[in-house]
């Protein structure tokens, strides 16, 4: 039985991962997240979705901004399970608005959630990988990724710093036998982006607005079938994956488009 443990693996792209792995039949879970309610949710779901009576999921209550509790969920889950086959970092947050009008505390949390909390996962998986010489990293980053965006100056440098570290990781790790690959999903139906919602700025949702949006069940079996085919790169649709390929190219005439939809947002 394969052993996959997902962070934030209580609600969208995370849970909907899950659910899709779980209808495999040969795969035990473990679900990290912060909200026990929410987590004590989603393992009734996944549960409903098992394909053999053997499978079991295993949920964790841990915040990954904190290294000693992500640490310890990990630990839980490779006691119980054993060593990870897959670990996919999923958990992340997100709150646009103003620079000059959003406190520090915003930035320093999005970062510490975002980027640590990936960092922290990896870490504490990776001496059991590394013994069992295989496994697969994912990394859930995003569109905003790849390219910055009016009003997500907490959240794009996060997402961006996740390419740098499965970039090094990636030739680092494939000596040991251990596979690493980022998803840059767009935007998706998910509780996180109605969060986002209550809080983006009028400019950032005439830019978002633009693009096309996705569910949590159609970017989770695109990722997984990128994990299949081994691709590094995993971006969902034609918009991401010519913004991936090409981002260096489109970026002046994406920036002229964005400061149109800026100025059209502003009142007269």
């Amino acid at each position: 039985m394969q052993h996959v443990i997902i962070t934030g693996g209580s609600s969208g792209i995370g849970l909907a991962i899950a659910c899709q792995l779980a209808r495999q039949g040969d795969i035990n879970l473990s679900i990290i997240a912060r909200n026990p309610a929410r987590l004590q949710g989603a393992k009734e779901e996944i549960q409903q979705a098992f394909g053999t009576p053997q499978q079991r999921c295993l949920t964790l209550a841990a915040d990954v901004s904190q290294q000693t509790e992500i640490a310890w969920a990990i630990a839980q889950a490779i006691e119980k399970f054993g060593a990870p086959d897959m670990l996919i970092t999923s958990a992340g947050i997100a709150h646009p608005g103003y620079f000059q009008e959003l406190p520090l505390g915003i930035f320093e949390q999005t970062m510490a959630v975002n980027y640590f909390g990936t960092l922290y996962a990896i870490r504490a998986a990776l001496p059991a990988m590394t013994t069992q010489k295989q496994g697969q990293i994912v990394l859930i980053s995003s569109g905003a990724g790849l390219v910055g965006l009016f009003g997500y100056t907490p959240y794009s440098p996060s997402k961006f710093a996740l390419r740098g570290l499965a970039e090094s990781l990636r030739g680092e790790l494939k000596s040991l036998g251990i596979r690493v690959a980022i998803a840059y999903p767009p935007d998706t139906d998910t509780p996180q982006l109605a969060a986002e919602n209550l809080t983006k700025p009028p400019e950032t949702k005439l830019i978002t607005g633009t693009a096309q949006m996705w569910t949590a069940q159609a970017v989770a079996a695109t990722i997984l079938r990128g994990i299949r085919r081994q691709q590094f790169v995993i971006a969902p649709g034609l918009e991401m994956q010519l913004l991936y390929r090409l981002h260096s190219l489109f970026a002046p005439l994406l920036q002229w488009y964005f400061d149109q939809l800026v100025a059209r947002a502003k009142p007269d």
